[in-house]
């Protein structure tokens, strides 16, 4: 490996390292680092000032940070007391979010903006759980009426979207019929790995026999739980699917399983210090290295795109929080609105997918990444601004839900 790769690689771990002290430091504004990090990407890549382009080595780990960021999303998901009345509304507003943004869609490819409306469709309809469960978190909302409302909401996002981008996307021969076969048979190798993970992990023997071994220098079951998702991504890349979802599903899979977390508390610490200390950042800055600036600062066109699909975000994905205000009361409908239209991971991840198999142009994909970028420094701060009038009139009330969604932990800064 060649020293260039190394200067590059240790720019990026610089940024990574400078992104959430910087966020830290700046108090009156909460900036995820994500944000701080796209953005660094910029500065230092092609467009600005040229420091780093993406080799080989950065691109293996930001292949990798991609997979290990859908699958701590997916490892928040805790599908325990779920019932259909629950996700009734959620499910709804999903439905409706993908019927504007067909709308959506087609007026964009109307006016020569994108080739495929229904990929935008997707797009647009998606919400980034792992960004909206930390704002809910630090305001005290994630017990609340409200915030299992906005998590089912984000939830049925993201797994929509995800759902939705393999079976219409993906390079499985036959089209669309083709995917939903290849989909429900990875399904059934997917669960069926979940069975045996299940009963291998009520094994008392077997149990105690990891127990020596998690917080040695064999992390086991942090090893195991790297190889259920690198194997999942690599199947679901043989049997051409998207390999997003081999990655969400192996965080899925694994929380259904790990229930008896009392046996090694730190497991779950573990495997967000490998992700979002070292290889989710390096797929976040490099996005931003490999973001087109010049395509939105040579085209006044494509700058133009940016608010538009801002505006496009808040109504595809935020209207249809309006369902939620028989629940929650208008107020709480609107503050649901701006979270569920907060959506950088997803936006991300379908602006490279769509360039790559050549559905949406880059200059689109810059603008729908610098839509994402602004709703997520905009609307989580508007929301919370919602939340806090609520608060002061009560309208704020506790969850009779038994169970919550997401596994509940600190966010990482």
């Amino acid at each position: 490996m060649s020293a260039v790769s190394f200067n590059r690689l240790l720019i990026i771990s610089a940024i990574a390292v400078a992104a959430p002290i910087l966020t830290a430091s700046v108090r009156r504004v909460q900036v995820p680092s994500a944000v701080v990090e796209i953005v660094a990407g910029i500065v230092v890549g092609p467009a600005v000032l040229a420091w780093v382009k993406i080799d080989q080595p950065v691109n293996a780990i930001a292949v990798l940070g991609l997979a290990f960021l859908l699958f701590l999303a997916g490892l928040e998901v805790d599908l325990r007391g779920t019932t259909l009345s629950r996700f009734r509304a959620p499910l709804a507003a999903f439905a409706a979010s993908l019927v504007l943004g067909a709308a959506a869609g087609v007026t964009f490819h109307a006016v020569g903006w994108v080739r495929d409306p229904l990929f935008v469709a997707i797009t647009l309809a998606g919400t980034s759980l792992g960004l909206v469960v930390p704002v809910l978190t630090d305001a005290g909302l994630v017990h609340t009426v409200l915030g299992q409302l906005i998590i089912d909401g984000a939830t049925a996002g993201e797994v929509g979207a995800i759902t939705l981008l393999t079976l219409f996307f993906s390079a499985t021969n036959g089209g669309t019929a083709g995917s939903v076969a290849t989909f429900a048979m990875f399904g059934c190798v997917v669960a069926a790995i979940g069975v045996v993970l299940w009963r291998a992990g009520r094994n008392i023997r077997l149990d105690g026999f990891l127990a020596r071994l998690q917080d040695t220098t064999a992390e086991i079951r942090v090893r195991i739980a790297v190889a259920l998702l690198i194997g999942l991504v690599a199947l679901a890349a043989k049997v051409g699917l998207q390999t997003i979802l081999g990655a969400f599903l192996a965080g899925v899979v694994l929380n259904l399983v790990d229930r008896d977390t009392a046996s090694h508390p730190a497991f779950r610490s573990k495997l967000d210090a490998l992700g979002y200390g070292f290889m989710i950042p390096v797929f976040f800055v490099s996005s931003g290295v490999e973001f087109d600036l010049n395509a939105l600062t040579h085209s006044p066109s494509a700058a133009a795109r940016v608010p538009v699909f801002v505006v496009a975000l808040l109504i595809v994905r935020g209207a249809p929080a309006a369902l939620y205000a028989p629940t929650v009361g208008k107020r709480g409908a609107v503050a649901a609105a701006f979270l569920q239209a907060t959506s950088l991971p997803v936006i991300v991840t379908a602006a490279s997918i769509g360039v790559a198999i050549r559905v949406i142009a880059p200059e689109t994909a810059a603008a729908l990444v610098a839509a994402g970028l602004i709703s997520v420094l905009v609307f989580p701060v508007v929301a919370l601004g919602v939340v806090r009038t609520n608060r002061t009139q009560g309208m704020i009330t506790e969850t009779a839900l038994p169970v919550p969604l997401v596994t509940h932990k600190e966010p990482p800064s």
